[in-house]
């Protein structure tokens, strides 16, 4: 073990509450997986990740999916090392097949001000699928500067409040992301 890497229990101490518990995740997870295969019978689906932050997310769901699905993912940067998005989203790395004609499922951690996805749905929506939808973990209302109807959003694990959340795949400044919980990150940690 390295010693100079917080445990997860060193960890909890920049938390204020664990918001969304690992037995919640995990029942939510299972929910939405079933209503995707109830939605998706009979098709394939191309599931996109958005890095990093979606991976355990999309990572479990897909293990819970029965109908026939594919993987890709991208990784967009609209946050640096900072707390609040820019809304300049940018492509760092692009899907590597093309998703003409197929039936694609964004599969993002959190939607905040919407700035990020609506980006990606204008993007994928160019390049002609059969159909493009949005499934995300966590959704911020009071923040959303995006008309929801934009968005595509056909799943939502939870709606949280504006609190500054990591665990589960999401970070603050590369910290946090394997935390398998959801919890809100003391301001004290960010504003220093």
């Amino acid at each position: 073990m390295d010693p100079s890497r917080p445990t997860q229990s060193q960890q909890m101490h920049d938390m204020d509450e664990v918001l969304v518990s690992e037995g919640a995740l995990e029942a939510r997870v299972r929910q939405i997986a079933a209503q995707i295969d109830e939605d998706y019978k009979g098709q394939t689906i191309l599931l996109i990740g958005i890095l990093k932050g979606s991976v355990l997310f999309m990572t479990d769901l897909a293990k819970r999916i029965q109908t026939d699905s594919r993987i890709e993912f991208m990784a967009v940067s609209s946050y640096g090392s900072g707390t609040t998005s820019t809304g300049a989203v940018k492509i760092v790395m692009d899907t590597r097949t093309s998703i003409e004609g197929k039936h694609v499922l964004i599969i993002e951690d959190i939607v905040d001000s919407g700035y990020t996805m609506k980006y990606l749905i204008e993007l994928l929506q160019s390049r002609n699928p059969a159909s493009l939808h949005s499934c995300v973990l966590l959704r911020k209302r009071e923040r959303m500067k995006v008309p929801e109807e934009e968005l595509k959003i056909r799943y939502v694990g939870f709606d949280i409040p504006d609190k500054w959340v990591v665990g589960y795949g999401m970070d603050y400044d590369e910290k946090y992301r394997t935390l398998p919980f959801i919890a809100v990150l003391k301001p004290s940690v960010y504003t220093k």
